[in-house]
């Protein structure tokens, strides 16, 4: 869950069980037998070996749309900080089953890593109308996605999913329901491509500022002179008016007749 910790005592105990509530109903809609899933719990998520025979296409393509849609709805009218959105990761391998503190095995490591790469979680701030966001390793992308339309491969966004500290990097993709992070991120890179090197996103720094300084023009029949202080009764070159607005006044008490 995002931002699980930040919850009080109460709204955690809330989300703990809306979040097994709705993995239930997401499970018996898209026929998953959850009752055969060897669930390791984690607060704020779960991590879960599914049996053998259980589909992988209905996993990896139908599972996060289901939930975030259920998700959406369970939102509507909750106050933000009582909302849930979800990271889900998908990924395969051997795992032993008979552990004595869990399920040891890579592929456990590897997606429990892919869950919590910044890469996910970035992603699912960069939409916040979506409720979850995806991340599969490359080998389920290759096996599944790339292979079948159930959800849409273009759609998917390639990264490489880093956990420095943990000194884990490997290839994954993303995917939001109901956007395409592939195209955006697509459009981010040429905007940033378009931008003058040096220059913020913000704006072009201090010479776009000075730019929409205007340069003073010559008036008619004289000279102009910019930026001086004056004190007293001055006049400037020969028989020039002074004038406060940058333009001539007509009204010249500082003119000299020399």
């Amino acid at each position: 869950m995002e931002s699980y910790s930040e919850r009080d005592n109460i709204l955690q105990y809330r989300a703990q069980l809306a979040f097994q509530k709705l993995m239930t109903e997401a499970c018996e809609e898209l026929g998953l037998d959850r009752a055969n899933w060897l669930i390791q719990q984690g607060g704020d998520g779960e991590l879960a070996i599914l049996p053998a025979g259980t589909s992988e296409r209905v996993v990896v393509t139908r599972l996060t749309p289901t939930v975030d849609r259920l998700l959406r709805e369970h939102n509507l009218g909750l106050a933000p900080e009582a909302r849930i959105r979800l990271r889900i990761g998908v990924h395969e391998g051997l795992v032993h089953l008979d552990g004595a503190n869990g399920y040891p095995g890579d592929a456990v490591v590897t997606v429990c890593r892919l869950i919590d790469s910044p890469q996910l979680k970035a992603a699912l701030r960069q939409f916040p109308g979506a409720a979850v966001a995806l991340i599969v390793s490359d080998r389920i992308h290759q096996d599944l996605v790339r292979h079948y339309q159930d959800l849409r491969p273009e759609h998917f966004q390639r990264v490489s999913a880093k956990v420095p500290e943990k000194n884990f990097e490997a290839v994954a993709w993303i995917y939001v329901p109901g956007e395409n992070i592939a195209g955006d991120a697509d459009a981010n890179d040429r905007e940033r491509s378009r931008r003058p090197a040096g220059n913020s996103e913000k704006g072009s720094g201090d010479a776009g500022r000075r730019s929409r300084v205007p340069t003073p023009q010559p008036l008619p029949g004289g000279q102009v002179f910019s930026n001086i202080t004056s004190h007293g009764v001055n006049a400037y070159g020969n028989g020039n008016v002074i004038s406060t607005s940058g333009a001539h006044d007509n009204t010249d008490p500082w003119r000299s007749d020399s």
